[in-house]
């Protein structure tokens, strides 16, 4: 340790108080964190990249400083969605110092990284008053099933008004109107059960038909017109 001249000619003082840090919520526990092995918790946190041109959601669960589990969910960038792929396969194992010093491709990943961190290691984290906190498989939950991000796509102008695309429930087949053309509703497909009934045996037709579903007073609907062509 090297001090300068300066420190080197004052005269020593006692440092009388030394209450330690302040405890953190985790895990259904109040924790004094004092190394990063002592870091625990799952949380959320969303990240941008510098020409804002994509986001990323992050979600992890940390067990002991340790990324135990991952989950990346891109949107608005194709280039992204590799990045994704590469950060799915690097964060599991790191520590949170690791992670939060290590390239995760997409500065978007990046920046989330940055924001759970400062989340987490506050004992801002979603399983902070959760007793011995959430188990791993638990970011999965986030996707529901058919393991599928929530997504929602809407589109709309001065001249034509609005358009709905993709909502939580799938991809928007038709917009129902009522007589002054307001929207009542809507007509989905959800692509998730359309590929499990695929996969199951059903042709292509089939399954779309059985994955189709509506939203609203569309029975009511005056006509519905698809959102992609109309």
């Amino acid at each position: 340790m090297i001090y300068s001249s300066e420190v080197e000619e004052m005269c020593p003082v006692a440092q009388g108080v030394a209450h330690g840090c302040a405890p953190i919520p985790q895990e259904g526990k109040w924790t004094k964190s004092k190394e990063i092995t002592d870091i625990s918790g799952l949380t959320h946190g969303v990240g941008w990249c510098a020409p804002q041109q994509g986001a990323c959601k992050l979600t992890l669960n940390v067990k002991e400083g340790i990324i135990q589990e991952a989950l990346v969910e891109t949107i608005g960038c194709s280039g992204m969605t590799h990045s994704a792929a590469m950060a799915s396969e690097i964060l599991p194992g790191r520590t949170l110092l690791e992670a939060l010093n290590t390239d995760l491709v997409c500065d978007a990943i990046n920046t989330a990284m940055r924001e759970l961190f400062l989340q987490i290691v506050y004992g801002r984290t979603q399983s902070a008053f959760s007793e011995d906190g959430l188990p791993v498989g638990a970011g999965l939950e986030d996707l529901g099933k058919g393991l599928r991000s929530q997504v929602g796509t809407m589109y709309g102008t001065l001249k034509k008004g609005p358009r709905y695309l993709e909502m939580a429930e799938g991809y928007v087949t038709g917009i129902a109107l009522d007589a002054d053309d307001q929207i009542i509703g809507y007509q989905f497909v959800s692509l998730g059960k359309m590929t499990d009934f695929i996969k199951k045996g059903d042709d292509p037709n089939t399954a779309w038909e059985k994955a189709k579903g509506q939203y609203g007073r569309v029975d009511d609907a005056v006509k519905i017109i698809d959102p992609r062509q109309e």
